[in-house]
């Protein structure tokens, strides 16, 4: 590997996987060419339950990674709780509750607030436009969030501004949405349920990858699919294989600005401890 180019991955993450909807990762490698960065997409893994997943991680490989999952709770809503102030053992006291528990909680919590402000949110939610991760449905990524943090930190990946680990396999938390809005704008372009997996959909698939390949993003890259790749990345209606491939762009960014320097792989220098950052946002 060079000094220019970089194992990147991608990782759109489930939060109950199967046959139907697997975890999966996109693998590629990023190289700078010409003053621009080039995202070359690899091969997508299918994970169709979490101990498979949970082995992959733990591979002695080399790659930074994009994961579509939160990486911490809001800092408003530990505080009320009366949860760990420390990052690591408020994923230990997270790690170690039932689902049923993490929705009544989150729950009760709401329903003490007023309209409009039932959520409580993450200082990197507002410029990344992304869900509170304390939301347990539609879509439910504070139990996304319960599956991915335990299993990185188990795996001994380093994860930065929150925790200490292998530098040879770096997580970061992404969000795919964040890197669509600026590409298509808010044109939905995915959908689990068949009946609204429409022709309007697929064309803004087509448009946001077509944004991709000409590098009309703010990250200074383009993204390069085979003829073959661009072809599933479309046909995926649901979106899953297209959000990892996004993840792994947003990776391959992170892993650029790493290689200039930058020990925090593009985070801001005052994220806050608790909550983490979207890389990119």
């Amino acid at each position: 590997m060079t000094a220019s180019a970089w194992p990147v991955l991608g990782c759109d993450v489930t939060s109950s996987p199967s046959r139907r909807k697997p975890v999966l990762v996109a693998l590629g490698h990023a190289r700078e060419q010409r003053g621009m960065l080039v995202v070359e997409l690899g091969t997508c893994l299918r994970f169709e339950d979490l101990q498979d997943w949970a082995a992959f991680l733990h591979q002695p490989m080399t790659w930074v990674g994009g994961f579509d999952a939160p990486f911490g709770l809001p800092r408003e809503l530990v505080q009320t709780l009366g949860w760990p102030l420390q990052w690591r053992a408020c994923m230990d006291h997270y790690a170690a509750l039932e689902r049923s528990t993490i929705r009544d909680t989150f729950a009760s919590f709401c329903q003490a607030r007023p309209v409009g402000g039932k959520f409580a949110h993450r200082r990197t939610d507002g410029p990344a436009g992304s869900s509170p991760s304390m939301k347990w449905i539609n879509p439910p990524v504070a139990f996304m969030l319960q599956v991915t943090v335990p299993r990185l930190l188990a795996a001994g990946v380093h994860l930065p501004g929150l925790q200490e680990g292998d530098r040879a396999r770096v997580a970061l938390e992404a969000y795919p949405g964040l890197l669509a809005r600026e590409l298509i704008g808010t044109r939905s372009y995915k959908s689990d349920d068949r009946a609204r997996q429409t022709p309007e959909r697929l064309i803004a698939r087509k448009d946001l990858l077509e944004a991709l390949a000409q590098g009309r993003t703010r990250l200074g890259l383009r993204l390069r699919l085979s003829a073959a790749q661009q072809d599933a990345l479309v046909g995926d209606a649901s979106g899953d294989s297209l959000d990892a491939v996004l993840c792994m762009v947003q990776a391959a960014w992170a892993a650029q600005r790493h290689a200039q320097g930058d020990a925090l792989y593009g985070l801001p220098p005052d994220l806050d401890p608790l909550e983490g950052w979207i890389v990119t946002a």
